[in-house]
């Protein structure tokens, strides 16, 4: 059977105006994993990620780890996140958001939690993207990846994306995806084996990455 490792982008730059790019922090665990999956014989063939730049910077982190240095890779946006910022600004688009809801980890992820669940009921007015359609581009990232030929894929992508790939191949409730998404360290590899006949976990939230030596590479946002 063929392996999936499917691994949440690095540490990103929460606060800053522009997220969507890595910390110093996200640069040195990017390719700390790469080193790691090395060691442990890891030699993708075929590699994916979103077009997202936490997404990019992170696989290119990780591919000189591997010593692949800027390997091409298939774009695909169905690993891209959901926009947690739109969605939290359509719930409280009439008022009530939390001081420092985009700010303070704290208060940004208690009240991330109860918006995808009320996302996940269709409680919120025209959100960026609805329930169904987040979903549906997760299932269609994932049956891309898994195709016949490579032995060995390695994408990167985001925590909801990655949380609801597994909360749906484990036929979970949906309530699980954010219960899962909020365990996912920056980095984490996730691993499903895989045939044309049949899909399983086989790695959940590993970070080879980080020892002893190592754990103030360990981070969750």
């Amino acid at each position: 059977m063929a392996e999936l490792y499917l691994i949440r982008h690095a540490q990103a730059s929460f606060g800053a105006e522009n997220y969507d790019q890595l910390s110093d922090l996200g640069h040195q665990q990017s390719q700390s994993l790469g080193k790691a999956l090395a060691d442990q014989g890891v030699s993708p063939d075929l590699f994916y990620a979103g077009d997202m730049q936490r997404h990019r910077e992170t696989l290119e982190g990780i591919q000189v780890g591997l010593g692949h240095k800027k390997s091409p890779f298939i774009l695909h946006t169905g690993l891209n996140e959901f926009d947690f910022t739109g969605l939290l600004n359509a719930r409280f688009r009439k008022g009530g958001a939390p001081a420092l809801m985009h700010k303070d980890r704290k208060v940004h992820f208690k009240t991330l939690r109860d918006t995808v669940l009320a996302w996940q009921q269709n409680q919120i007015e025209d959100p960026p993207e609805s329930w169904g359609v987040f979903c549906a581009r997760v299932e269609a990232a994932r049956q891309a990846m898994m195709i016949e030929g490579p032995k060995t894929v390695l994408a990167v992508s985001s925590g909801g994306v990655i949380a609801q790939m597994i909360a749906a191949l484990l036929q979970t409730p949906a309530k699980q995806q954010i219960k899962l998404q909020l365990q996912l360290k920056n980095c984490a590899v996730n691993r499903f084996i895989f045939s044309a006949r049949s899909t399983y976990l086989h790695g959940f939230n590993e970070t080879p990455h980080i020892t002893a030596a190592t754990a103030p590479l360990l981070s969750y946002s």
